[in-house]
């Protein structure tokens, strides 16, 4: 690509356009800048779209958001009947979040597709259970999930409430590649409406569907109905698309002792009251949280990133600091209070399954053995547990009990096929109800866990390689790692090797298929069930690492997951 001439390019199609002319001439003397933005096109895959907000092609803007709505439409117009089924849209609260998806609904009206645009920020969770619950043929969230203030993006669900499959997203790569940006406009908002093509959808016609459904997930409703009111809760929604929702459903479940982060409970799209990204997983997201809760006297913070599909979790512990749980844990915690309930109450399927990412802890199958309960692995995003729920329902083979991934997505339904952060908060709220009663902490039952079951620990590291060059680099790290795999990583022996993109396992005894579609993943299986997987990001300039090791003891656990993540990262420098 002519770096130079698409710059020209976009100057002289958005005239017009005063901030996008006047962003692209702040760069006209930086040509890193300008080659960043205009080497390659923003890239559109199973997770959509995502990017640092401004002007050029491989950048979040109005006109990538245009460009990728009318090839969806197209794509949705092949059976021009189902495509009059609609699209869902929703959007967080990020910098620009409403204007894209308002864009959105207007362009899919001039391709004569019906939109259905929330008057408001919503979770990712409910956006999914609106496209089954309206009947729409797909469904649109505007949102860059965790991710720092600077990025925004653009997230695709099909008729089924997932996020799009590898297939789909390719085939509407191809029509969004096979556009120009100045034929993709949007329809005048008052004609869309007057023809009968934007609906927007108020705060009571999905609202309270989801919430009569989430309520229904409780395992244990008269407990928690009985011990809600014992509990002392601090929420923050980041400023994000939770704090109406989440507050509502621990509310409706007898929890009336909820006190939020009042800095962080408005929506503001620069997350002002935060020095990291809105991120869950970070512990700082948690400081002023943390302030509340000792000044209330709580025991359990919550925390949901801005769309709200991902919960983080903080518990006291009995040195009377909070810790924070990983996303393995807090997964595990939520999985064995399901099966161990449920066989209580004689209520557990002989055919239940739990699914989890292959990049999440092996102490969800011990548990799972433990139960006599099936567990099943899918790649890294929550589509591929979606499509093993509809696969579940489709054959009638087993009965979805749960399905996490480590980065602290959580679903326990199959009315939403994303993770959800409402169904996690009311989750964690039951298991912490039900921990009260028995006069222990959330931390003394994941303690109680470990003791059962063998200390899991888990380091995950990213290693960042922004820019043209980190492609190149990410490329050439993951050929090397393929063509000569390593035959042993810390010190401890490589069993088998895991090839996610020739959908192969080596092993002494030979090579069988992984039965899972093509992706860049690389898996070592170590000795005594430890293991690394290392593999590029979908949504961000970086390699991961994702490192557990095991062990009877917690000292030693650590020990161990410590040295393998020292050499791990040996073998991406």
């Amino acid at each position: 690509m002519d770096i130079r001439a698409a710059y020209e390019q976009w100057l002289r199609d958005f005239a017009g356009d005063a901030d996008t002319v006047a962003d692209l001439q702040a760069i006209a003397d930086n040509p890193a800048e300008m080659e960043d933005r205009f080497y390659t096109e923003l890239s559109f895959g199973t997770a959509g779209m995502r990017g640092v907000l401004g002007a050029g092609t491989n950048r979040m803007n109005r006109y990538n958001v245009r460009r990728a709505t009318k090839g969806l439409a197209q794509y949705l117009k092949q059976d021009p009947v189902n495509a009059q089924r609609g699209v869902a849209i929703g959007y967080d609260s990020r910098n620009f979040s409403a204007e894209f998806a308002r864009d959105t609904a207007l362009v899919l009206c001039a391709e004569g597709v019906p939109a259905y645009l929330f008057d408001a920020l919503r979770p990712v969770p409910l956006l999914s259970y609106a496209v089954r619950h309206l009947n729409c043929a797909a469904g649109v969230v505007i949102t860059a999930s965790h991710n720092p203030p600077q990025y925004n993006g653009y997230k695709v669900y099909g008729e089924d409430g997932a996020q799009l499959g590898p297939e789909p997203a390719e085939a509407v790569t191809r029509y969004i590649r096979a556009l120009n940006y100045l034929e993709c406009q949007p329809m005048d908002e008052e004609e869309a409406k007057a023809k009968g093509l934007l609906h927007i959808i108020g705060d009571k016609e999905v609202d309270d569907d989801y919430m009569v459904e989430e309520k229904t997930l409780t395992i244990q409703p008269d407990m928690l109905q009985r011990m809600g009111s014992k509990l002392s809760i601090v929420y923050t929604p980041l400023h994000g698309s939770g704090n109406v929702p989440v507050r509502r459903i621990l509310r409706e479940v007898g929890v009336t002792n909820v006190s939020v982060v009042t800095e962080q409970e408005r929506p503001d799209g620069n997350f002002s009251t935060l020095s990291c990204a809105p991120n869950p997983e970070n512990p700082e997201a948690f400081t002023l949280a943390i302030r509340l809760a000792d000044k209330v006297g709580a025991n359990t913070i919550f925390a949901t990133d801005p769309d709200c599909d991902r919960l983080g979790v903080a518990v006291r512990g009995k040195d009377g600091a909070f810790h924070l749980l990983t996303g393995n844990q807090i997964g595990c915690v939520l999985l064995h209070y399901i099966l161990s309930t449920l066989k209580k109450q004689g209520r557990l399927p002989a055919n239940g399954a739990a699914v989890k990412s292959i990049v999440s802890t092996s102490l969800a199958n011990r548990i799972c053995e433990d139960f006599g309960i099936a567990i099943y692995e899918t790649l890294t995003g929550f589509k591929f547990i979606g499509e093993k729920i509809q696969q579940f329902q489709d054959t009638g083979s087993n009965t979805f009990l749960f399905g996490f991934e480590e980065s602290y997505g959580f679903l326990s339904s199959t009315f939403v096929r994303d993770k959800d952060g409402v169904n996690a908060s009311l989750l964690v709220t039951e298991v912490s109800a039900a921990c009260e009663e028995e006069g222990i902490t959330l931390y003394d039952r994941m303690q109680e866990i470990f003791a059962r079951y063998g200390y899991y620990v888990e380091k995950v590291v990213s290693v960042t390689l922004p820019g043209k060059e980190g492609l190149g680099r990410m490329k050439e790290i993951m050929k090397g790692l393929r063509d000569n795999p390593p035959k042993e990583i810390g010190g401890m022996k490589v069993t088998a090797v895991r090839d996610y993109l020739k959908g192969t396992r080596t092993d002494a005894q030979g090579t069988t298929p992984t039965g899972l579609p093509a992706s860049d993943v690389l898996y070592f299986e170590l000795e005594s069930g430890c293991w690394v997987c290392i593999r590029p990001s979908g949504t961000e300039p970086k390699i991961k690492l994702y490192v557990n090791a095991n062990a009877p003891e917690k000292a030693a656990a650590d020990a161990l997951v410590e040295k393998l993540r020292a050499a791990s990262e040996e073998l991406v420098k």
